[in-house]
């Protein structure tokens, strides 16, 4: 006696096209949890006063790089990590040396390197000595003796007269300053892998329309 058994319809290429929506559900719920990250990102980022270059510093990858996998991940960092980190945890910064943090002050003016101008660069650049004023009841201070220009910077007086000469703070020296935590990126990430559970489903289900 033989048997013949015919499954319609067909399990294998059923299960093969659930494979495949679920696949395609993960990848997409993943790529659109990261997209969504990154922009929350961005926005707490803008949205704290830091501006629109760090906010987008903020990358996302997904992998793999091309296909659809049950085991898709997303990536989402930023270009500038030690910017990004000071803000989201605000740490007490020290001097390494263990003195003072020289903070600029606006008749400091800006490096030519970019970031805060330090002391000694700004003697090299104005040809002025500061000098060291210390204060009880408040931060001390690098001072110079100059004039102001019109943008409100120290610079070499050229009288003779002394007309115009001023004593100008340039620095406040401090032992340590506390930043303020003004980001936190916790919370959104918290918030994006919650939210993959419910896209995968809607996902998969988006997909078994086409089924």
């Amino acid at each position: 006696m033989k048997l013949k058994l015919d499954i319609d319809p067909d399990l294998v290429a059923m299960m093969a096209a659930e494979i495949s929506a679920g696949e395609k559900a993960v990848s997409a719920a993943i790529c659109e949890a990261g997209t969504g990250l990154k922009s929350d990102w961005r926005a707490q980022i803008t949205g704290a006063g830091l501006g629109r270059r760090l906010a987008n510093s903020i990358r996302l990858a997904t992998y793999p790089k091309a296909g659809d996998s049950l085991n898709a991940a997303a990536l989402v960092w930023s270009k500038a990590p030690e910017i990004i980190g000071s803000h989201d945890t605000g740490p007490l910064i020290r001097s390494k040396d263990g003195f003072w943090l020289a903070i600029p002050l606006p008749a400091a003016g800006k490096s030519t390197r970019g970031g805060r101008i330090t002391p000694g660069e700004w003697e090299r650049r104005r040809g002025l000595r500061l000098r060291f004023v210390y204060r009880r009841t408040g931060p001390s201070l690098l001072v110079a003796e100059g004039r102001l220009n019109t943008n409100g910077q120290a610079v070499v007086s050229r009288s003779k007269t002394g007309r115009g000469k001023v004593t100008a703070p340039i620095f406040l020296l401090v032992r340590q300053v506390k930043l303020p935590k003004r980001l936190d990126l916790a919370r959104d990430a918290d918030r994006a892998l919650g939210s993959v559970p419910g896209l995968i489903v809607a996902n998969w289900l988006e997909q078994r329309r086409f089924l």
